[in-house]
């Protein structure tokens, strides 16, 4: 056995499981202190709050005398209020028992805080949990700002051909003679237009003159972003490279590129590639995906899994603080909308449950945005908060949407389901939850 030929496999693993560490330990602190933070405003004491399960790594007492710990397996989290008798807020019989003759103290526990109080405890963990990807999708949109208008060229990629005569600064007036569309169709027809050359004819206006000058192909094969679980990170395509060819056809636009994976009909294809000045030659065969549409379906197509743009960057401005706001709302209620809409097709056997993935798949999806730069991590930060807090959501006894189910019937009633009844739902919970982690892990495992 190569032992020195595993080093490299043993780093990237270790990179791996940090980074989902990392990402899973910071939407499990959010969640959990949304719970304990908003339960401490509803008058309920919490005993112990928990990062990991398992052996106690580190452990204080603070002054309202809530133990906070790290323990061994990173993998979740809790905050055990005063009355539950375990992680899944279960109640605990003997602790109830001893302040039923003391109103003051059972109001301070969770099983004997008034229903508006349990509600809003239990339902701050997705609540913080939206709140936290909303206000990082706020963060990016204002770090990054938004394309300046009129299209003005930023930094120009580096690409095979070069930036010819473009420069930084030129504020775009005409591609080929045409104004650049603001919307589709019509933008759709413009780029269908341009011939697919190395180069074409822009009119840009610079120092206030209009000019024409020769710049790069508008919409280059150039690789913004590689997906992860992907063709092309398999391969080992890299955010920057340019392919150039493709079974030794030489290509100048990113359409090209599409046509060619789509009309592959799952072949293997050869692709040249130019990375910093190098030839590279790499094989991959394109997988089947399933993508999302504008009306909430799903279309089946091949894909290898990378992100393009133009062959600059778009000079940018700072939004304003309602428009990086909208924003971030708006891409949270698109994640839940879109989660949604997946699971909702994948139940009715429209498209695969290979779709779902486990903790290996979150892992490796965790390393590859972290190689791609801190902010694409975070981004996914921000995206996987939003599915913890829409899973938590879901009517599962042991989920806080089971809680809040239990509540909804506690306020149709008048009272809360029996403690028997409720001991018989959260194991069909658990089972649920464990059958759901199994089926998930067996996608990571099994799924092409």
């Amino acid at each position: 056995m190569d032992i020195l030929g595993l080093i490299p496999q043993f780093g990237g693993l270790i990179w791996t499981l940090l980074a989902f560490v990392i990402a899973l330990s910071v939407i499990v602190a959010i969640h959990e202190y949304g719970h304990y933070i908003v339960g401490r405003w509803c008058g309920i004491k919490a005993d112990v709050f928990s990062l990991g399960f398992g052996p106690v790594l580190w452990s204080g007492m603070d002054k309202r005398g809530t133990k906070w710990q790290i323990a061994a397996l990173p993998f979740g989290g809790y905050v055990k209020f005063a009355g539950d008798a375990n992680a899944a807020s279960g109640k605990d019989e003997a602790a109830m028992a001893a302040v039923a003759d003391n109103p003051e103290a059972a109001r301070h526990t969770m099983h004997g805080a008034p229903l508006w109080a349990r509600t809003l405890t239990v339902a701050a963990g997705p609540v913080f949990n939206f709140v936290m990807s909303i206000l990082i999708f706020f963060a990016v949109a204002f770090s990054t700002g938004v394309a300046r208008d009129p299209l003005t060229v930023g930094e120009i990629r580096a690409l095979p051909q070069g930036a010819a005569e473009l420069q930084a600064g030129d504020e775009i007036v005409a591609v080929q003679g045409n104004t650049i569309p603001q919307s589709d169709p019509a933008y759709r027809e413009f780029i269908d237009g341009l011939p697919k050359t190395p180069t074409l004819s822009y009119d840009v206006r610079r120092d206030g003159r209009e000019i024409a000058v020769e710049g790069p192909y508008l919409l280059p094969p150039v690789i913004l972003q590689v997906v992860p679980q992907s063709a092309a990170i398999a391969a080992g395509l890299e955010a920057g490279d340019v392919i150039t060819g493709i079974d030794g056809t030489p290509i100048y636009a990113f359409d090209e590129l599409k046509s060619a994976v789509e009309s592959s009909d799952g072949a293997a294809l050869a692709l040249t590639v130019w990375r910093n000045g190098e030839t590279l030659d790499f094989t991959m065969t394109p997988k089947v995906v399933d993508e999302p549409q504008a009306d909430g379906s799903f279309k089946r197509a091949l894909r290898i899994g990378i992100a393009g743009g133009m062959a600059f960057e778009a000079a940018t401005d700072t939004p304003s603080v309602g428009a990086a706001l909208s924003g971030g709302v708006q891409n949270t209620w698109r994640i839940i909308t879109g989660s949604l809409s997946g699971l909702r097709e994948m139940i009715v056997g429209n498209i695969s449950t290979c779709n779902l993935s486990g903790p290996v798949g979150i892992a490796q999806t965790s390393g590859a945005m972290a190689s791609q730069g801190a902010q694409s991590f975070i981004y996914f930060i921000a995206v996987l908060s939003t599915a913890v807090g829409l899973l938590n959501l879901f009517p599962i006894p042991a989920l806080d949407g089971g809680h809040l189910m239990f509540y909804a019937y506690e306020a149709v009633t008048g009272k809360p389901p029996s403690d028997k009844a409720l001991k018989v739902l959260m194991t069909i919970g658990l089972s649920m939850v464990l059958a759901l982690m199994v089926f998930a892990l067996g996608n990571d495992l099994f799924c092409p």
